[in-house]
């Protein structure tokens, strides 16, 4: 007995005999067979679409908003106890890691901030904004890469202090030499072992479609990912789908397509609107095809039917209250054009769209658009919360990725240097590089839907021990030391000027912010 689809295909999602299913046989191909051959089409695309669409430009700008923000702080946090184990050395201890941390911050933000912009190889953007430029390219292109170089002509007095800065690189250019396919030890770029491990990276020295460099851009550098001493030269970071994955891809990739469907929904309902707005009313007249033709070709036919039309108007004019009223040759008519554009379902066509990008980019359909007509305080909350930790979790991998090696490749310069308090018999920086350069990047707090509520919820899990003082204020892009340190000047303040203290600097905070009921009349 012959088997029959049923018995065949024991999951329907395998059957190719029904006509959802039938013209539906995508292939199985390994990551960077999905990625590298089609790469370039796929960003100059969602580059077009982020140069030309308001909402996808608008999406891109909130995810860098609430990641990256105005800039990224570094909150030095030595793992002493690890140090501690590692070496039996007790020196390694709170106090100590407190000393390092105030030290390493201080170091940071002078080079960070460098008004010489001597961390970038160009000279022209501070560490964060740089960090901002990677996470942007991390998010559009898929990949965010970063080489670091050695530059010791630049140390001199009114110059820089550190030899080490930074190239925020076009992803564009890492690719194989002379666009040639990928082989089993290079993959768009990317140079790999037999375990899988990036081992060197291949750039170009120009972008391939800059004619005006184009000896350059046929030119490929190779670079490798740490030098023979430790020090790292190319930090690469994209986000990972699948294993086994050497290249990234953008945000907007999967909704490429109803973008595109989208404009073009917009375009044709524009273009029905002014053609009805254009052709607002018309005449209707008996005069057929026929006529109109042989009074074109040379008959007098159609201009004795207009000079009858035009003295029919001028004999006959109708006035009412000194207004002229149309009338009309005998069948004629006046018709109207009904200007029923955008059609009835445009907005919940558009809505619908607007809720797919949003579940694509991980942020609320309301950051996207900023229309919050449909939301309360409820489903704003929620919807926040939701998308809050998408942006955490952004924030966090593009932190461990890019933010976190590049201050290792300057602390691993000024642990050379000695300008870090150690104990002594401590450990050199590539023996225990992860313990040194723990820490935690302030940016963009998370803000408040109700600034009475959620800050009396704060202090309310504080008193009960289920959060601390650092994690509120790292929460709201503080640093926790320098509210304390802030607080404290504050409160000497007041007391030298002889003010008393309001409730807001003690054990009142939480009833500062209920307001005070009058009493009754009696």
């Amino acid at each position: 007995m012959p088997l029959t689809g049923a018995s065949v295909f024991p999951y329907e999602s395998s059957n190719w005999q029904t006509q959802e299913m039938g013209d539906w046989l995508p292939w199985i191909r390994s990551p960077d067979a999905e990625i590298n051959q089609f790469r370039d089409r796929m960003v100059a695309r969602s580059r077009d679409l982020v140069r030309n669409d308001g909402m996808a430009a608008g999406t891109v700008t909130r995810i860098l908003d609430n990641t990256v923000g105005v800039s990224m702080r570094l909150s030095s946090m030595p793992d002493y106890r690890a140090l501690a184990a590692m070496t039996g050395n007790s020196a390694f201890d709170a106090t100590w890691a407190n000393e390092f941390q105030l030290a390493a911050e201080a170091l940071w933000r002078g080079f960070a901030d460098d008004i010489g912009r001597y961390n970038d190889v160009s000279r022209q953007l501070t560490v964060s904004q740089q960090l901002r430029l990677g996470l942007r390219h991390k998010l559009v292109d898929g990949d965010s890469l970063v080489v670091n170089y050695w530059k010791p002509d630049r140390v001199y007095p009114g110059a820089a202090r550190y030899a080490t800065c930074y190239l925020v690189v076009d992803p564009d250019r890492l690719s194989n030499p002379f666009q040639m396919v990928d082989s089993k030890y290079l993959r768009n770029g990317v140079e790999i072992d037999d375990d899988g491990v990036p081992i060197a990276y291949h750039i170009r020295k120009a972008h391939q479609n800059d004619w005006y460099n184009t000896i350059e851009s046929n030119e490929w550098e190779r670079i490798e990912r740490e030098d023979e001493d430790g020090w790292v030269r190319v930090i690469h970071d994209f986000e990972r789908d699948r294993a086994g994955q050497n290249r990234g891809i953008g945000i907007f990739t999967s909704v490429l397509s109803r973008f595109k469907m989208l404009a073009r929904y917009y375009g044709v309902e524009l273009q029905a609107a002014t053609i009805a707005a254009s052709f607002g009313t018309y005449i209707t007249s008996p005069f057929d095809a026929a006529q109109v033709e042989e009074a074109i070709t040379g008959s007098d036919e159609l201009s004795a039917y207009q000079n009858l039309r035009a003295d029919w108007h001028d004999a006959r004019p109708a006035m009412l209250n000194g207004a002229r009223i149309p009338t009309l040759a005998p069948g004629e008519s006046i018709e109207t054009v009904a200007a029923a554009h955008p059609h009835s379902g445009f907005g919940e066509f558009v809505r619908a769209m607007q809720l797919t990008f949003a579940a694509a980019s991980g942020v609320s359909a309301e950051q996207i658009t900023q229309d919050w007509s449909r939301t309360n305080y409820s489903s704003a909350r929620a919807a926040l919360l939701e998308s809050w930790k998408t942006l955490e979790r952004r924030r966090a991998e593009f932190k461990v990725g890019t933010a976190t090696p590049m201050y290792a490749v300057w602390l691993h310069e000024a642990m050379d240097r000695g300008e870090l308090p150690l104990p002594g018999n401590a450990p050199s920086f590539l023996e225990a590089r992860t313990q040194y350069a723990r820490c935690d990047w302030l940016s963009v707090g998370r803000g408040w839907v109700d600034p009475v509520k959620e800050p009396q919820g704060a202090v309310l899990k504080m008193d009960a021990g289920l959060s601390t003082l650092k994690r509120e204020c790292a929460e709201q892009g503080l640093d926790y030391e320098e509210v304390v340190a802030q607080r404290a000047l504050e409160v000497q303040k007041f007391k030298d000027a002889g003010l008393p203290l309001p409730l807001w600097f003690g054990a009142g905070a939480t009833d500062a912010s209920t307001p005070e009921e009058s009493p009754e009349p009696q």
